[in-house]
Formats: structure tokens, C-alpha cells, sequence
């Protein structure tokens, strides 16, 4: 069948034919021969270049030119002379957007790098994003390997108690960086990590389960071994090595010298925060080193001693506590001594750690933490109220005592009142009165301890400026009670940013004295503020230097709402007072979190972008 053609437009007969019968186009100046190539492969790149670049036509046209940076230059006034003179428009038009969009591709780098606004903010961001995306260059390893890295990290990570609204993200980060893809389920001491492979279509499934308490030594070196790997200055395999050094290696101190640090935290932590006494101070230490001793002897061998642990260590305090604080004279405080003598089996830790992941939007792990540390502070209030009507069933005649405690400042009278000239009619009342100054007492009574003014100084409560010599020290001991090294650059760092908390939390309390939430958010933005800048500019781990101090809050915050126990009333309402606990504790964490996530917004909203998984509050 003939074709009919134009006149002035019939094809040229000496031109070669394509596989699919049609004549070739006449190739334009700017037209690459790589676009005209038959090949399937190489059509493909020069349709898709073809598809972005600029059209002059109407609506369509416009539309089309949506996904092009904005601003992008004209075409050189050259081109469009080259253009106009041209005999074909069509591959002339397509000449010239091919041009115009290799100029713009070659000088928006130019631009972006002399820091022009001629492009827009997004362009810019992405691009430098782009070229900062670090890769695994010089240590190059095995599937398998990078997959024992990814599996040994998290195991650690749970054995040495990493904070765990920031597990996944630190493993997600990981896996990207060592171009694996895998996906990660944290639940409490489990993480199920998910490897997928695209290529077969298969998964592979992995539980990792451990659990563990706060180590700080253990997760500075972690957060090292991380960073190295990451940044391509250890391989995985390496890296794996060292993980498992850290699984191997005993503890830093033996179980003697933990209980020597469990005795001196609680010691101060009672005159500091429950307004203990020289006597008080020493007793409510040696019940913490007992409390420590059997936490770490019986209940680590004894799976079934350690199911009661807390509640057997809260009936002896308790019981202790009751027999000292029922001496006559009131020389032993039995709120300091019970408060101070649990304090370090508190679930504070727990209740900050749930609330972080509450904050997270990790529903499912916070929601289980919290509940299980309200539980866990009944089950402390209930062993409280055992231990001490254990004692009062053998002495019947200590319920009394905490009466007699606003009788101390009365004055007895016998005899009988006579109404002689009064304008009520007054019945005649003899027997023994006693007139008691209620203002006076009242402000004798220290945080449930009552102390007279005129007792000697080692039942009073401790002055004000012992606190400047107290609070380091207690710092320096809760540290190491958490396994930090002692020669360490981390370990001044941490009693720094731990007695700023607590100056902190203490001028706060002073102005707003009724809202511990409040008081302890003061603290937790000043702490954090410390911590996060430390590790922007020093490049320290954050996490292990903010907690001591973030430890410090809690029981600080107990402290100035009273202490754990109050004075005994009947054993119902023993038990409320330690729900309300429960409560306090929830109001501190609450605090404490918004003044973290406060303080890490601010410090990580100025300056470069982080690459890695914070590791971090």
C-alpha cells in the first residue's frame, strides 16, 4: 500500500529504515545518538530524560514541568538564536531542554555549595543529605556477620540496661548504615529483629531476650563500639568481638564493695531527703547494705527467693524501722529509717523509663513498665504495713507512741473548771487537762520526724551547708554503685551534672513547693541541657552521664513530698498512702520527661544533623 506525502515533506530515500519499517528523523545539532540507538535499554534513559524536562505548550505542559526545582534558569540566548535557525523545531526544542536541563543539573551544585538562594530550601537539604549519608567503604563485610553485629548489639544493649525508648532507633540506624534490611520489636527484656531479603522474598526471624540492671562502664564502651562501627573505623566482625568481651567480663566490684556504696547512698540519702538523723542516718544504711546483699547473693541464685525479694527486704526494713522507732524518747525516726532503708529498690527508674516510652508513642512497652511499677510499689507499701504490725503484735503498747509525739509539748493540769462569769451556761468539768501549743508542734515535726530544739545535735537533722559536701559525695558513690570505673574522665563529668540537678530541684522546691512534677521538670531541663551539650560538642555518651543525676530527682522529690511512710495511723490506710506513693512517682516522671525531651529538642535543634541513633534520655 502506497503512501502519499506532503510536498516539501516526503522523507529522504537514501535514509536507512528501523526494524520497524519507519525512516529515521534527521538528527538535530543537539540530539545524542545514544537516544536514536534501536537498543530497548537505550531508549529507556533518554525517554525518561525526556519526560522531566520543560515543554512549551499549554496546560498539560505545565503540569508536566511540576517535578523540576523551581527557578530554573532560562536558556542561553545562543541556544535560542541555534534554535530559531534551526530546520527542524521539534528535535530543536528538545535540543535546547536537554541543555537547559544539564546547565541547571551542573550549576545547582555550584550554587548550593557558594550557599546562593537561587534554589529552594528543600533542594539544598536533600542534596547535602544526600552526600553526607555515610557508607561502610573501608571495612566491607559478609551478610552474616553484619547480622551477628545487629543480634549481639541488641543483646547487649538489654544485658547492660541502655535506655529503651531508644533501642529501636539506635538498631534501625545500624542496619541502614550496614545496608541491611531489618525490622525490630522491642517488648520488656525481648526484642524480635525481623531480616528481610528482597531478592528471595524470605525473612528470617530472631528472638534476642536478656535482662540486666544499669551498667555505665559497660554502656560507655557499648556506645563506643557502635560509633566506631558506624563510622567505618572498626568492621562488624570486630565489633562482634568486642560485644562479647563486654557479655564475658565480670562486674567492676565485688558484691562487698557494692554493699559499702549501698551503704553510704542510703545514709545520705536519709538526712538528705527525709530528714534523718546522725542515728537515723547510720541505720537506714546498714538496712540498704543488708537490702543489697540479699539482692545480690540470694535472689541471683534463688529464682524462687527472687520472685519475694522485695517484699521480704521491705517486711525486715520495716520491722526494724517499727522496733528502734517505738525506743521512749523518740531517738529513732521511723518514717527516715523505712523511707532511706527501700529507697534503692524504689521503681523510680522504672516509672521514668515507662513514661519516656509513653512519650515515645511506644504504647505497648510503656503502658506494661507502668503498670508493673505501680504494682511493684504496692507490693513495697504492702510489705511496709506487714513489717511493721508484725512488730506491733508482740508490743501492743507502740501504737501509742506516734500519738504521744503531739504530747510531747503539753502541759497537764488537774483539777476542775467552774463557769463563775460566763455568758454560755458551762457544765462543771474536773479530771486532768492538757494544754498543748499546736502551731509549735507542728513546726517541729521535719518531713514526719519529730526533733525538739532543745535535743543535741546529733538528733537534730543535718544543717543546710552539709549539702555542698553531701550531695557530691553521694553522686560519687551512686555512680559507682552502677558500675562506673573510677578512673574514668565520664566520672567527675557525672557528679557535676548530678549536684547542678539537685541545685536545681532544690531552688525550685523553695518557690513551688506543692507541685513535685514541676519541681523535678527544673531539674530534669538542667540535667539534660548539660548532658546533651556535653555530648554534641565533647562527643561523650550523654545517657551514662545524665544518670546519676536523673536518679537523684526521684527520691529527692519522694523526699519533699514526705517520705514513703507517714505516721502510722491504721493498716488500710498504711496501704493508701502507698498507692498515693505510686502516684508521686508517676508526677516525677512525668516531669522529669518533659524536662528531658524540653532539653534535647533545644540542643538538637541548632547545628548539624545527627546520623547516628541518639543514645540518650
Amino acid at each position: 500500500m502506497s503512501q502519499s506525502w506532503p510536498q516539501g515533506l516526503a522523507p529522504d530515500q537514501n535514509q536507512p529504515e528501523t526494524e520497524y519499517g519507519q525512516t529515521r528523523p534527521p538528527l538535530s545539532p543537539w540530539s545524542s545518538p545514544v537516544a536514536l540507538s534501536p537498543d530497548a535499554a537505550s531508549f529507556s534513559a533518554p525517554q525518561e530524560k525526556q519526560e522531566h524536562a520543560p515543554r512549551e505548550g499549554g496546560i498539560v505542559s505545565a503540569l508536566l514541568n511540576l517535578s523540576l526545582p523551581r527557578r530554573a534558569r532560562r536558556p542561553r540566548a545562543s541556544a535560542r538564536r541555534e534554535s530559531a535557525g534551526s530546520d527542524n523545531s521539534v528535535f530543536s526544542d528538545t535540543g535546547r531542554s536537554m541543555r537547559r536541563d544539564s546547565s541547571v543539573a551542573s550549576e545547582s551544585d555550584g550554587d548550593i555549595e557558594k550557599g546562593h538562594s537561587k534554589h529552594s530550601y528543600r533542594d539544598k537539604v536533600m542534596l547535602r543529605r544526600g552526600r553526607k549519608r555515610r557508607e561502610i567503604v573501608r571495612h566491607v563485610e559478609s551478610y552474616v556477620r553484619r547480622q551477628k553485629f545487629i543480634l549481639k548489639l541488641a543483646k547487649t544493649l538489654l544485658t547492660f540496661g541502655a535506655p529503651s525508648h531508644r533501642i529501636e532507633s539506635q538498631l534501625e540506624s545500624a542496619s541502614a548504615i550496614l545496608k541491611m534490611e531489618a525490622r525490630f520489636v522491642h517488648f520488656p527484656n525481648l526484642i524480635i529483629v525481623t531480616f528481610l531479603d528482597s531478592e528471595t522474598r524470605t525473612s528470617e526471624v530472631t528472638f534476642v531476650r536478656a535482662g540486666g540492671r544499669v551498667a555505665l562502664t559497660a554502656l560507655n564502651n557499648i556506645h563506643v563500639i557502635y560509633r566506631d562501627v558506624l563510622h567505618d573505623k572498626l568492621s562488624a566482625s570486630e565489633g562482634t568481638e568486642e560485644l562479647n568481651k563486654l557479655l564475658r567480663s565480670r562486674p567492676l566490684y565485688n558484691i562487698y564493695v557494692r554493699c559499702l556504696f549501698a551503704f553510704t547512698c542510703a545514709s545520705i540519702i536519709c538526712v538528705l531527703a527525709f530528714g534523718g538523723s546522725l542515728l537515723d542516718m547510720f541505720i537506714s544504711g546498714a538496712s540498704a547494705s543488708v537490702l543489697q546483699y540479699l539482692g545480690l547473693r540470694a535472689a541471683a541464685k534463688s529464682s524462687i527467693y527472687a520472685n519475694v525479694y522485695e517484699i521480704s527486704v521491705s517486711i525486715i526494713v520495716s520491722f526494724l524501722a517499727r522496733v528502734l522507732g517505738s525506743v521512749p524518747g523518740e531517738i529513732f525516726c521511723y518514717s527516715s529509717i523505712s523511707s532511706a532503708g527501700v529507697v534503692l529498690i524504689l521503681p523510680g527508674f522504672t516509672i521514668l523509663t515507662s513514661a519516656l516510652e509513653l512519650a515515645s508513642r511506644n504504647i505497648m512497652c510503656g503502658s506494661v513498665r507502668m503498670v508493673y511499677a505501680i504494682i511493684y510499689t504496692l507490693f513495697l507499701g504492702f510489705g511496709l504495713t506487714i513489717g511493721s504490725d508484725f512488730y506491733l503484735l508482740f508490743n501492743p503498747e507502740a501504737r501509742h507512741v506516734q500519738a504521744a509525739t503531739d504530747r510531747l509539748e503539753a502541759h497537764t493540769y488537774h483539777g476542775a473548771i467552774i463557769g463563775n462569769n460566763d455568758s454560755l451556761p458551762l457544765a462543771q468539768l474536773s479530771g486532768t487537762f492538757s494544754f498543748t501549743d499546736v502551731g509549735q508542734t507542728a513546726s517541729h515535726v521535719i518531713k514526719g520526724c519529730y526533733r525538739d530544739p532543745q535535743w543535741p545535735w546529733w538528733r537534730q537533722p543535718f544543717p543546710w551547708w552539709t549539702a555542698l559536701f553531701l550531695v557530691p559525695l553521694y553522686s560519687l558513690c551512686s555512680s559507682l554503685a552502677n558500675l562506673q570505673a573510677v578512673r574514668s574522665i565520664q566520672l567527675p563529668i557525672m557528679v557535676a551534672f548530678s549536684c547542678a540537678a539537685y541545685a536545681a530541684n532544690r531552688g525550685a522546691n523553695v518557690l513551688i513547693s506543692d507541685r513535685p512534677d514541676i519541681v523535678s521538670a527544673f531539674g530534669a531541663v538542667i540535667i539534660g541541657l548539660c548532658g546533651n551539650i556535653y555530648s554534641r560538642i565533647v562527643g561523650g555518651t550523654a545517657f551514662t552521664s545524665m544518670v546519676t543525676g536523673v536518679l537523684f530527682l526521684v527520691p529527692s522529690a519522694i523526699g519533699n513530698g514526705g517520705g514513703l511512710i507517714q505516721s502510722y495511723n491504721t493498716s488500710s490506710q498504711q496501704y493508701s498512702n502507698s498507692f498515693d506513693l505510686g502516684i508521686r512517682m508517676i508526677e516525677v516522671a512525668i516531669g522529669v520527661t518533659i524536662g528531658l525531651f524540653a532539653a534535647q529538642m533545644t540542643v538538637y535543634s541548632m547545628g548539624r544533623r545527627k546520623n547516628a541513633g541518639h543514645f540518650a534520655f
